[in-house]
């Protein structure tokens, strides 16, 4: 393998830890806890998983012996920076417990472990992976674990290689599978303990023990160097609006980040929109009239960052792709045989009133989005959605009616760009290195404690990491009833963007004066050398949220 200079510096790099994970540990037992919501019926489902007290790790003065043992590792769903710093976490803590401990990777996510494709992880292995993005050690998947003959081709090769725990790195989808497998082995008495990681670079898995889900960090920096580098550019040549999509299908985290970071002349997001009942037209006159203010000062350029899921968020849209993700569940298969001329009408005649209209009056390319293939979550792949160009289509277009009016006297012109996988496999920031290598040990002192149906927490990480704070939630304590295909299933809540959070009143606090003036922050590629204020500082995010 060809390295780079910086791939080679960066091997060096020894990830920062919690001083309670240096030596032996001991695990303390908090406060029992009950499910975010439906707790009768989450209990109902989880009688082995359900209650169990939140875990904290403290140092201890007494070296406990610890036997060796066999553990399985699955990267699933979407890439995040430093899922290979999880495994090295992993790794090291199971041998500074045991040196004859191994560790085993399914290869490709989920699948693997049904499919029975995995290759152990030894040293070499690791040592080339360490502080690098991307999850290609063992690659990712998306199978989604949720039948009882999955678990049980599962069961076969973990039984096989002797693996008595499994750790699945993966958002809120990943983990509340983890916590249906944890469940189910926990109930057969497989002996299997299985234990989650919080990832995506989305930031929508987080609650007062999860801070942050792994990857956002360094995506959002990722993203944010190249809207400044957008702004530079905009700035310079004055004739250009660039409406730039930012990865974030359910929550507007992502967006709300950068534009903390870059200070854009509009940014969308998704969760005000709703709560303030807004329609497209709403979303493009509150754009249009910021294009039509910066004109009247001579600006003709200027910076919208949208949301990658805004379209959902829409009330009326949301409405309506409820009911399409219910009808097309239940009648695919008739879908697929009607011919693409005639499946618009065929979608009209079949929706309630007010949906029908909507999706009439839609363009025909986005129309034609929202009936594409669900994700294996039945949900439209909002990622298909082109937002941007309708966003920047239909401010063209309103313009040009007020330009008719007298009410615009500008030039428009506007250039549309999605960033999404540019962010994925970056190289973790300093903060995701340490925080994922953090992560992964936890996740081995959860195991040698005897937990399952834990995710690995690490908290105060707006702290020096010495005073970061390890420990594990039950994964029953995240968990709500959703509607999914169709019917209520349980899953890990979401956390969308708190309007009443401080980062979102930071945000509202100052984007009216970021509209008219072009006050764009440019803070350039991440810096993994030099002083600390600028290579470890977290997110604007969790600074704001914990009053840093």
């Amino acid at each position: 393998m060809t390295k780079s200079a910086l791939q080679i510096a960066r091997a060096a790099y020894k990830p920062k830890v919690p001083a309670a994970l240096k030596g032996a540990v001991k695990a303390v037992d908090g406060e029992y806890t009950q499910s975010v919501a439906d707790q009768d019926e989450i209990k109902r489902l989880f009688p082995n998983t359900y209650g169990m007290p939140l875990v904290t790790f403290e140092k201890s003065h007494d070296k406990k012996a610890y036997p060796a043992i066999h553990v399985g590792v699955i990267l699933s769903g979407g890439q995040a920076p430093g899922g290979h710093n999880v495994i090295a976490g992993l790794f090291d803590g199971l041998k500074a417990t045991n040196k004859d401990s191994r560790l085993f990777g399914f290869i490709l996510g989920p699948g693997g472990l049904i499919d029975h494709k995995y290759m152990e992880l030894t040293a070499d292995i690791i040592d080339d992976y360490r502080n690098t993005g991307g999850f290609d050690m063992i690659g990712s998947g998306r199978t989604k674990l949720e039948t009882k003959e999955q678990f049980d081709k599962g069961l076969e090769i973990l039984k096989q290689l002797n693996i008595s725990a499994l750790v699945i790195i993966g958002g809120d989808d990943s983990n509340t599978n983890a916590c249906v497998l944890a469940e189910y082995y926990k109930a057969i008495g497989a002996g299997v303990q299985v234990i989650g990681c919080p990832k995506t670079i989305d930031g929508d898995l987080k609650n007062e023990q999860i801070e942050t889900s792994f990857g956002f960090d360094t995506a959002c920096k990722v993203y944010s160097e190249v809207i400044g580098n957008i702004q530079r550019d905009c700035n310079s040549a004055r004739k250009y609006w660039h409406f730039i999509k930012l990865m974030g299908r359910s929550a507007s985290h992502i967006a709300l980040e950068c534009a903390l970071q870059t200070h854009p002349n509009v940014c969308i997001i998704s969760e005000e929109v709703e709560a303030k009942d807004q329609t497209l037209d709403d979303v493009v006159n509150a754009i249009a009239t910021v294009v039509a203010q910066r004109a009247e000062q001579g600006n003709n350029f200027g910076t919208v960052l949208i949301p990658e899921g805004l379209i959902e968020f829409i009330p009326a849209m949301k409405r309506l792709i409820a009911e399409l993700n219910d009808f097309l569940a239940k009648n695919e298969s008739e879908f697929k045989l009607i011919r693409r001329s005639e499946q618009r009408n065929y979608i009209i005649g079949k929706l309630t009133k007010d949906n029908a209209t909507l999706y009439a009056s839609l363009p025909e390319g986005v129309a034609r989005q929202l009936t594409l293939d669900r994700d294996p979550h039945g949900n439209v792949q909002v990622s298909l959605i082109e937002t941007e160009k309708l966003l920047a289509e239909m401010v063209g277009t309103r313009l040009a009616e007020w330009k008719q009016e007298g009410k615009y006297v500008g030039k428009f012109s506007s250039l549309t760009h999605f960033f999404g996988y540019e962010g994925r496999c970056a190289a973790p920031s300093n903060y995701d290195a340490d925080y994922c290598y953090s992560l992964g040990y936890t996740a081995s002192c959860l195991i040698q404690e005897g937990k399952t149906g834990y995710m690995a927490s690490v908290r105060n990480t707006t702290a020096p990491a010495e005073k970061w704070i390890a420990g594990g939630i039950p994964v029953t304590m995240m968990m709500n009833m959703e509607k999914r295909h169709g019917e209520l299933k349980p899953v890990i809540q979401k956390a969308l963007v708190r309007l009443a959070g401080a980062p979102f009143k930071a945000f509202a606090a100052n984007r009216d004066s970021w509209a008219i003036h072009t006050d764009y922050v440019y803070p350039g590629p991440i810096q993994y050398f030099g002083p600390t204020e600028v290579c470890d500082e977290p997110t604007k995010t969790l600074q704001l949220e914990q009053g840093k």
